[in-house]
């Protein structure tokens, strides 16, 4: 990510103006900064098509919906606003005004690993996170082996587990799902011999 432009912070509001006036550039906004995204590789874009599948057709028919890579969240409490690579709300979405653009109770967030993005997911982007009351679950998938960190609030504390290979199984209890790893790494590593 790269700020734009150096040296001058913005409130929330002029944030929101930029960035629904611009068509070509998704951006977040962390205390003051704005921070220009950057495209994705063809491994990420694969997860990320496999897991937004999986969700959507185990959601159907329950009273969640997925989002995939441009749903807005705003994380009030840590003055950020973020792009997940992939949302999912349970029950009414809230909304931070009408146009129905920055998602505000997130109850499952998931992060696609990059080697320029994955501290920073790990770390102060989650701390943010961790800010929103409604988030129950939250996901850091790789793109370099087949695992994925499932971090579930439980009584205040974040707990962690962690599943590998590709016969393994997320299960996400605050929606109901399970994602199967030899579905959402579906064609990752097969051309090119990883795994």
């Amino acid at each position: 990510m790269s700020a734009i432009p150096a040296n001058k912070t913005f409130n929330e509001e002029e944030y929101l103006a930029l960035e629904r006036s611009s068509m070509e550039t998704k951006c977040e906004f962390i205390d003051g900064q704005i921070f220009a995204m950057v495209g994705a590789t063809r491994e990420h874009n694969l997860i990320g098509v496999n897991l937004t599948r999986e969700l959507s057709n185990q959601l159907k028919g329950k009273p969640c919906e997925a989002y995939a890579n441009d749903m807005r969240v705003k994380a009030a409490k840590a003055k950020r606003y973020q792009y997940p690579d992939i949302v999912v709300v349970c029950g009414k979405p809230e909304f931070e005004d009408e146009k129905f653009d920055t998602l505000l109770n997130p109850t499952v967030l998931v992060e696609i690993l990059s080697s320029s993005t994955e501290a920073y997911d790990r770390g102060d982007k989650f701390s943010g996170y961790r800010k929103i009351p409604s988030l129950i679950e939250y996901l850091l998938v790789s793109q370099e082996k087949a695992m994925i960190e499932k971090y579930i609030k439980q009584d205040n504390c974040w707990v962690l587990t962690e599943i590998a290979g590709l016969d393994g199984v997320v299960h996400l209890e605050s929606i109901g799902c399970m994602l199967a790893m030899n579905e959402v790494y579906d064609r990752v590593f097969d051309s090119f011999g990883k795994e």
